[in-house]
């Protein structure tokens, strides 16, 4: 089983900005939202806990770690956030559709993201078999990664929410099916 959980809260998500790469601390709120998070994840018993390599994802594990008893084993930079690059600081906050998607174009394709992320987290699988794993990532790697393992568009990620992945899932799922 694998538990994928973003990362809590931070200014720049408070405000609305993409922040992508841009390598931005938990505030307060995003500190608590990582210990709800543990402290619903210490229920159950984890073998490994594995991170994005920006600050605010170990932030959060770092966080979960004291709940359920573990420290960050791996970052792994194929968990990072889409890289919204020319894009990354903009505030979202009052554009429309038609204005983000034309902003987007600039940043990094999310079938990219989906592709790294599940060739990542596959590893991840194989070289941890019958583990039960935290990966502590960000809303839209998860987002389209979930989307597209499940084949439907899956909905917006909450800072400091947890989702269930079952490794059949993953490790049935083939590169092909990933196209940009």
């Amino acid at each position: 089983m694998l538990a994928l959980v973003r990362h809590g809260e931070t200014d720049w998500n408070s405000a609305g900005r993409l922040q992508g790469h841009t390598d931005i601390p938990l505030n307060e709120l995003g500190c608590r939202q990582a210990n709800d998070a543990g402290a619903k994840l210490a229920t159950e018993e984890w073998n490994l806990l594995v991170s994005s390599p920006l600050r605010r994802a170990r932030e959060t594990a770092e966080i979960i770690g004291k709940h359920v008893g573990l420290s960050i084993s791996v970052t792994l930079p194929g968990l990072m956030e889409r890289d919204f690059r020319d894009a990354e600081g903009t505030v979202l906050l009052g554009m429309d559709r038609p204005e983000i998607d034309k902003l987007l174009l600039v940043s990094e394709p999310e079938a990219e993201v989906a592709a790294r992320s599940i060739a990542t987290l596959q590893e991840l699988v194989h070289a941890n078999p019958d583990q039960r794993i935290i990966v502590v990532a960000h809303g839209t790697l998860i987002r389209v990664t979930m989307g597209l393992l499940r084949g439907e568009a899956h909905a917006h990620v909450i800072n400091g929410e947890a989702i269930e992945l079952e490794p059949d899932l993953l490790l049935g799922f083939k590169a092909e099916h990933v196209a940009g």
